[in-house]
């Protein structure tokens, strides 16, 4: 299925103000891998992802989602195939109710009627939020927030889903509820975190930015155990692979 697949070439990306964010970035991502970019602060990840549909440009390099290469033309196109949820529910929850926020997607794809209130209805039921649906967001907590925040992305049906910093912010008990949907997705799925535990849980691949290059790309636990990395890239281990303080056993 090449329409999940999502291939970066030679990304650059240089702000205004001539930060160099990324620095001849590479690799492909095929169809149902998960995925997990991390990095220090500054690492670039969020940069990275906003590329990916076309929320930043390139200074130069290549993406192709599928079989579309990511330039004006094909953005609408990409858009729909490729589902952003952002680190911030706020940035993507703007309208007077959960219902209105999970419609703005459809809606402009000329849903109306009683298949767009399906389409809400069943993407709210997929994150656990269908009561929701009559709420203003603004009354929602960081944990319901974030799963409508999914929902609006799930009402586009997208082929690849990403996520920047999903569980930031969240209470242990809507971490752990946010982690167990995200398994049942069958999506592509690309994250950037500092939830490292999270990352072991959820993807069995890893890629490592340290400012703006790729350090390292492969197997997650691979990438966790190689201690020489994780020091450069001022990276923690994640706690369940620390050994006890005391007996030094795994936790």
């Amino acid at each position: 299925m090449s329409h999940h697949i999502v291939a970066v070439k030679n990304l650059r990306h240089v702000y205004p103000d001539g930060t160099e964010a990324l620095r001849d970035v590479s690799f492909r991502i095929h169809h149902g891998e998960s995925v997990a970019i991390i990095g220090a602060n500054g690492a670039g990840k969020s940069t990275l992802l906003l590329h990916l549909n076309g929320y930043l440009a390139p200074t130069s390099g290549e993406i192709q989602i599928g079989d579309f290469p990511l330039n004006k033309g094909t953005l609408p196109q990409i858009r729909r195939t490729v589902g952003m949820v952002f680190q911030d529910p706020d940035d993507q929850l703007f309208m007077p109710t959960v219902y209105d926020d999970v419609a703005f997607g459809p809606l402009n794809l000329g849903l109306s009627g009683g298949d767009l209130d399906r389409c809400v209805i069943e993407a709210l039921e997929r994150v656990g939020a269908r009561h929701l649906v009559e709420k203003a967001p603004y009354h929602l907590s960081g944990g319901e927030k974030r799963r409508v925040a999914v929902a609006t992305v799930l009402s586009m049906s997208p082929d690849i889903l990403v996520l920047d910093e999903p569980t930031n912010g969240l209470d242990p008990y809507s971490r752990r509820q946010l982690i167990a949907l995200l398994k049942e997705f069958r999506h592509t799925r690309i994250f950037t975190s500092h939830d490292l535990d999270m990352v072991l849980d959820l993807c069995e691949r890893t890629i490592v930015l340290k400012d703006g290059e790729v350090r390292a790309d492969g197997p997650t636990l691979e990438i966790f155990q190689d201690r020489e990395l994780l020091e450069e890239c001022r990276l923690e281990k994640p706690l369940s692979l620390q050994g006890c303080p005391v007996c030094g056993t795994r936790r």
